[in-house]
């Protein structure tokens, strides 16, 4: 078996969009899939198939059925921009790190790639600091029903099979 150099870019950037969830240890499968568009710079989903989507239009995909599940009001839209700018900006900065590795991996002795995983798990441990900490905003300005609503999709998300722990 031949070890690819890259990892899948979108998985990674995946883990982080969910406040408080444990990354699957399935996002740091290597693949040799290329990593697309920054993540920042995407305006909008555009509408081609999902396996044709880059990571950055995934992360907008995502950003828009979060929005849509939470039912975000005109009135929360300026908190929920805070949390999708958190989201875009977690995904390119973990993005960097999963290019940094895949453009040394080839010549990484065992050390060196043990070492890129801490990295790695730095990056995605701050990276959820700063969206917690962007989520709370929103969950602060939304309504009772809204937050039961939340609780319900966020605690469904942690009994996916993935998430389990065991």
């Amino acid at each position: 078996m031949k070890i690819k150099p890259a990892f899948h870019a979108a998985t990674v950037a995946a883990c982080l969009l969910l406040a408080g969830l444990a990354c699957p240890a399935s996002a740091f499968a290597q693949n040799d899939a290329p990593r697309g568009d920054s993540a920042a710079t995407a305006a909008k989903p555009k509408a081609p198939a999902a396996k044709t989507l880059s990571p950055a239009d995934r992360i907008e995909r995502h950003i828009a059925h979060l929005h849509a599940q939470l039912q975000i009001t005109p009135a929360q839209q300026t908190q929920w921009d805070q949390f999708a700018q958190v989201m875009r900006d977690n995904a390119n900065a973990m993005g960097q790190v999963v290019d940094q590795r895949g453009a040394k991996f080839a010549t990484m002795n065992a050390a060196d790639n043990m070492q890129s995983y801490v990295t790695i798990a730095q990056q995605h441990a701050r990276d959820t600091e700063k969206l917690a900490a962007a989520f709370q905003t929103l969950y602060d300005a939304m309504s009772d029903a809204q937050k039961k609503n939340a609780d319900a999709f966020f605690r469904a998300r942690g009994d996916h099979p993935t998430h389990r722990k065991g």
